[in-house]
């Protein structure tokens, strides 16, 4: 349905005085004159469909609600130290006997003890030490048990460090929620060199092609650049986090708050440099984008002029902080759920097990029922209900307890 001259100045107007800007404001966000705005919302004029998209994400970028958010979404750390249990109870600050022992590991580790997505590995090998490793969904449970003790990222990773803890990888996550980041525009400026880079290397996907590299979600990334060697102790990954979201879990991309992700990633010194200016400072905004403005910056082409010279293009000055609000370190706890496997039993097994009840209905047989009853349990089975059932309190260790 075509919309009104009406009821399009009306939402124009509304929106912006709800996010309190002056009609100059978003004049010149979006390149456009004060007049033609004016205009817009008292009904004179009625934009062309790709004027009003214009005017829309510009004023989003507005936006005094968060537009951008910033996460720690992958955490690994090595202790020189083979006493797991030391670490778990006094750095984590969890129970380990909440925590499902494997008799196996990664990355050379023999064995190690997990609880959702909180990995412990262990080694008898005093060089190889413990390591903690918190990947994305990781790290929203690590917040959640950090809530419920008390303590801050900040917090953590000091302890961690006065453990001797040695970093070995840090990503922090900037999500865009409107939109600002615009990665086909940003692989063609790379294409034009307009990207100033100390990085002499950049690499961009599509949607579904595949990332040739490590990633776990390699199909489901929509369009990516990566920017420096994904070899190296630090490059950066920008994607589609709307497209993401839309294959992993089939949530429509309109409906998905984060459109786009800009990952910090940082490996070994790098990483430990980068906890040391978040502890100094606790401001990770500065962290982040002192480190972002040290080796990238996207710029218009100007000709007759040096490419150090050429101007920062608006949009990237914006996500840099030209003229928008502050950018703080947000945390989205999430307890450690079932959810995962639920939604597999949903997509895999759901389908199949309906159709094998309804050939039992119609061939008068109790093959799934049979089955069920059956089943036995295995310890790793008990463990993940001890962990579902039990209260976040149990799970944490407590001032009182230490």
């Amino acid at each position: 349905m075509k919309e009104t001259t009406t009821s399009f100045a009306e939402r124009l107007k509304n929106k912006r005085k709800a996010y309190g800007i002056s009609q100059n404001r978003l004049a010149v966000t979006a390149s456009l004159s004060r007049q033609y705005i004016s205009e817009a919302e008292t009904g004179k004029t009625i934009p062309p469909p790709d004027k009003q998209e214009l005017i829309f994400s510009s004023l989003e970028k507005l936006n005094p609600e968060a537009t951008l958010t910033m996460l720690f979404d992958y955490v690994r750390i090595r202790f020189p130290t083979t006493d797991v249990k030391h670490i778990v109870h006094d750095v984590l600050k969890l129970n380990l006997n909440f925590m499902l022992h494997e008799d196996y590991g990664f990355y050379s580790y023999t064995e190690h003890y997990v609880m959702g997505d909180i990995f412990v590995l262990t080694s008898p090998d005093l060089e190889k030490g413990v390591l903690l490793e918190l990947k994305g969904q990781g790290c929203r449970q690590m917040e959640s048990y950090l809530l419920a003790q008390e303590r801050s990222w900040y917090d953590f990773l000091l302890d961690c460090l006065v453990e001797s803890g040695v970093m070995k990888r840090l990503d922090l996550a900037i999500n865009d929620m409107a939109g600002i980041l615009n990665i086909p525009e940003l692989t063609e400026k790379s294409m034009n060199e307009e990207c100033i880079s100390v990085f002499r290397t950049f690499k961009s996907y599509r949607s579904g092609e595949l990332v040739q590299s490590r990633e776990q979600d390699k199909l489901g990334m929509g369009n990516t650049l990566y920017i420096g060697s994904l070899k190296s102790e630090v490059y950066f990954c920008i994607y589609e986090k709307d497209y993401e979201q839309y294959v992993k879990y089939g949530i429509s991309i309109d409906d998905t708050p984060v459109k786009n992700r800009f990952e910090i990633r940082l490996k070994n010194d790098r990483a430990y440099y980068a906890v040391k200016d978040l502890l100094t400072y606790q401001d990770a905004e500065r962290t982040a984008f002192d480190i972002i403005n040290r080796y990238i910056r996207f710029a218009d082409k100007e000709e007759n002029k040096e490419r150090s010279d050429w101007k920062t293009s608006a949009s990237w000055a914006w996500f840099l902080g030209s003229d928008r609000g502050r950018l703080k370190l947000t945390t989205k706890p999430e307890p450690y759920t079932f959810q995962r496997t639920l939604h597999w039993l949903n997509r895999q097994v759901a389908p199949t097990l309906k159709m094998a009840m309804k050939l039992d209905k119609v061939n008068d047989t109790n093959h799934i029922k049979d089955m069920l009853e059956q089943a036995k349990l295995t310890d790793k089975h008990l463990k993940i209900l001890q962990q579902q059932s039990a209260e976040i309190e149990d799970i944490i260790i407590k001032e009182s307890e230490e």
